[in-house]
């Protein structure tokens, strides 16, 4: 818990990852923020597709669509938090000389876009209308 609480803090105050190991050649800190950028774009993308489910499909049944919308508004909650997290992890691996850490979120999220689109084209198909 004391690492993780650690590692929150450098959310808020980044600049204390200077203090830890040498600065990096400054176009791997650039790579790593472009990195993050396109974690942020993905998750305002499906932010934007929950709310476009939830106020654009009224014909849905409340289930289906609360569902749908949901789903993709926790993945994109889930994708900006990471998105800060592997930042800083990535920034922190540079500095220290060690290997870029590996995650399951990609996998896990292609899985949970997978699992949302799969539903949309069930839901296009069967045409579940509310009522």
């Amino acid at each position: 818990m004391n690492a993780f609480v650690q590692s929150l803090r450098l959310w808020f105050a980044p600049q204390r990852i200077r203090s830890e190991g040498e600065t990096p050649d400054y176009r791997f800190s650039l790579a790593n923020e472009r990195t993050f950028l396109a974690w942020i774009r993905t998750a305002l993308a499906l932010i934007g597709g929950g709310f476009a489910v939830d106020q654009f499909l009224p014909e849905l049944s409340w289930g289906v669509r609360a569902g749908l919308a949901l789903a993709l508004l926790a993945a994109g909650v889930l994708c900006a938090l990471r998105a800060v997290n592997h930042w800083m992890r990535c920034e922190r691996a540079m500095r220290r000389g060690e290997d870029l850490p590996v995650s399951r979120f990609p996998t896990l999220l292609s899985l949970a876009v997978a699992v949302v689109a799969v539903a949309m084209v069930v839901v296009v198909v069967f045409g579940w209308e509310g009522g």
